[in-house]
């Protein structure tokens, strides 16, 4: 992979250096937040840009967004009703953003599969691909990325957030004359949000993906570093999430799954830290 540090010596404290590139006609704006966060586990967003033609009504709840979370945008206008020029744009960025040799990668924020090409062409040059789209997200563009976060995932977890949020304190009213109210019946409490969302976003677990993934990593005793297990179903599905399975960490969705896998924490030599190691059972 070619040096993109401009000269600059190697430090192992430096991020990855991300270019973000937003296509608004397929990204919805409730998402950004959600979005911005899952990019800054990745590396720095020294870039942060989107595309789409923000004269159009439907763009005004974008246009809010863009001032809070300061990205740029890209003014593309319809040239003919019924045709996106937006991909053409956000393309023909990313490939003079790639020539520059400034970024180690490129997260792509588009459901479209117009953006299958671009992903292989940035893969080739070396750099990581990151995607973020809806879960109807073509498969070709899934599987060109090395990671593809579906953006239902970061909406619930949002939506979890502001559930969980204390309602602000309201003034305290002056006394008025209280007349006894007439008793109500008690209906019964209404399920929490948070659940019911979790509840949607549960998947199928692939087990047999999982346990492959363990072979291929595993050693004699058939147990394999979870972390290596991690990387291998990234490889292999790009889409892979503990997050679509209803929980936030593999190691946790590992752990609730003991009719099929046994788990074993390892102290690592001198250091207070463990390493998880995982095994199929049966």
């Amino acid at each position: 992979m070619k040096s993109r540090n401009n000269g600059k010596p190697d430090n192992d404290d430096d991020q990855p250096r991300l270019a973000v590139l937003i296509d608004a006609d397929n990204a919805q704006p409730s998402v950004i937040e959600g979005l911005l966060a899952e990019v800054a586990k990745f590396g720095v967003a020294s870039v942060k840009r989107i595309y789409g033609d923000f004269t159009s009504p439907r763009m005004t709840q974008w246009k809010a967004a863009l001032l809070r979370h300061s990205i740029s945008p890209a003014q593309q206008f319809a040239y003919t009703s019924g045709k996106n020029a937006t991909d053409s744009s956000m393309i023909i960025d990313a490939m003079d953003l790639l020539y520059t040799q400034r970024f180690d990668g490129f997260c792509l924020v588009s459901s479209d599969s117009d953006f299958t090409r671009l992903a292989q062409r940035l893969r080739e040059e070396g750099l990581t691909v990151y995607g973020f789209g809806e879960k109807k997200t073509p498969d070709p563009f899934v599987r060109a990325c090395d990671k593809f976060i579906y953006t239902e995932v970061l909406r619930t977890a949002q939506v979890v957030n502001e559930a969980v949020k204390p309602a602000p304190a309201k003034p305290a009213k002056k006394a008025a004359r209280t007349v006894a109210p007439k008793p109500v019946p008690q209906a019964a409490p209404a399920a929490p949000p948070a659940a019911e969302n979790k509840d949607k976003s549960v998947e199928r677990l692939p087990l047999e993906l999982i346990r492959q993934a363990i072979e291929e990593a595993s050693d004699d005793q058939g147990w394999a570093f979870l972390g290596s297990v991690g990387s291998y179903l990234n490889k292999i599905q790009p889409d892979f999430d503990p997050r679509l399975y209803g929980h936030k960490k593999l190691s946790d969705l590992l752990k609730h799954q003991s009719r099929h896998f046994a788990i074993e924490e390892r102290a690592v030599a001198g250091g207070s830290n463990k390493m998880i190691y995982i095994r199929s059972l049966g």
